[in-house]
């Protein structure tokens, strides 16, 4: 079909309606707004420009232009009529393809995340998104103050920063439960520190985790979940970081893989500070900020606003309630590794 013929599919009977309101004077039916509008959907379904569509339209009127001195007004009300109807049938055919883009997009990202597709047919559909799953890739989780949505300003400023950076480098960003994801090949960890220092910055606070590259499909729901892990993990042990890896956390889930194993070391180690004045609390923030400050309590003290005498006498008792002490390299490992599995367990605010 020639370009002509395939312009002439989109006029059908408009020429005839111009003829018929020049001799009449009357408005359009609803009839042939109607088939005006349905002609706009088929336009916007066979991927033509509506640009070029109302140049068509011009160039028909022109060419079809009746004769008689008193038509005038009434033929370009018509026009305006006709192509008005026409733009709205465009537009209603567009904003229904967004929305089925966007239902897609949306069901082939909960497919990804949570491995719910035959592999196959995920790796065929990620194509489309950009992604290539027969490589490995990593994932990263921004949480921030408030929940994401794919409208969300944050979200949008944090694409075009992305775009802006890198460009088409097979990355999709997409958010998921009110956290903003971003997915991205696993040699290119330059994207995942960027969408981090991004997401950090443009929503104020918050705190983003990166998963560990991993291959396949597979992968992607592994490196997700490991983000999501550390996210908790991060939450759980107080950290202050805004980008934590879960490649700098791994110790952390091997020590709490025994869940009662690491209740019964805290309970052996660290229970007895439920018997000092105020309870467990400072004491065991006290050991924080000791073990954080390296074992050194000039330092330790200062991190509590302590003299370093009050905080070698909350060592000594400490030593005293426990039968371990602080200071010593042997006990040491044990009331550091309690001290974390405190934290992990939320320990003494949680019963363990």
């Amino acid at each position: 079909m020639t370009e002509p013929e395939a312009a002439q599919r989109y006029l059908d009977g408009y020429a005839e309606i111009l003829a018929e309101v020049s001799a009449t004077g009357r408005r359009l039916t609803r009839e042939e707004l109607d088939q005006r509008r349905a002609l706009g959907e088929r336009a916007a379904d066979d991927g033509r420009s509506l640009r070029s569509l109302v140049r068509d339209h011009l160039a028909a009127t022109r060419a079809a232009w009746p004769g008689g001195p008193g038509s005038t007004g009434s033929v370009l009300a018509a026009v305006e009529q006709a192509v008005d109807a026409f733009a709205e049938g465009y537009e209603r055919a567009q904003r229904l393809a967004v929305r089925e883009e966007e239902a897609a997009r949306r069901e082939f990202i909960d497919d990804l995340l949570y491995g719910r597709s035959d592999l196959g047919r995920l790796a065929e559909r990620a194509e489309r998104f950009g992604l290539l799953l027969s490589r490995a890739h990593a994932v990263a989780v921004a949480q921030g103050p408030e929940a994401y949505d794919d409208t969300a300003p944050v979200t949008r400023r944090v694409e075009a920063a992305l775009i802006a950076r890198f460009g088409d480098r097979h990355i999709l960003l997409a958010t998921k439960n009110g956290q903003l994801v971003c997915i991205a090949p696993g040699d290119q960890d330059e994207v995942l520190a960027y969408f981090a220092k991004q997401a950090w910055a443009v929503a104020n606070g918050g705190r983003v985790a990166i998963g560990r590259p991993q291959p396949g499909a597979g992968g992607v729901v592994h490196s997700y979940e490991e983000a999501l892990s550390t996210l908790d993990l991060a939450d759980r042990l107080h950290l202050e970081e805004p980008v934590v890896r879960a490649a700098d956390l791994l110790v952390y889930p091997v020590l709490t893989r025994d869940r009662q194993a690491m209740a019964d070391l805290v309970r052996s180690a660290l229970g007895p500070l439920q018997d000092a004045r105020g309870g467990a609390g400072p004491l065991l923030k006290t050991l924080e900020a000791y073990f954080e400050s390296g074992c050194v309590a000039a330092e330790a003290a200062r991190r509590l606003a302590l003299s370093v005498r009050a905080l070698t006498y909350r060592l000594e008792r400490i030593h005293q309630l426990t039968g371990a002490n602080p200071a010593d390299p042997v006990h040491r490992y044990t009331l550091q590794t309690a001290v974390i599995g405190a934290r992990l367990l939320g320990w003494p605010a949680q019963e363990i």
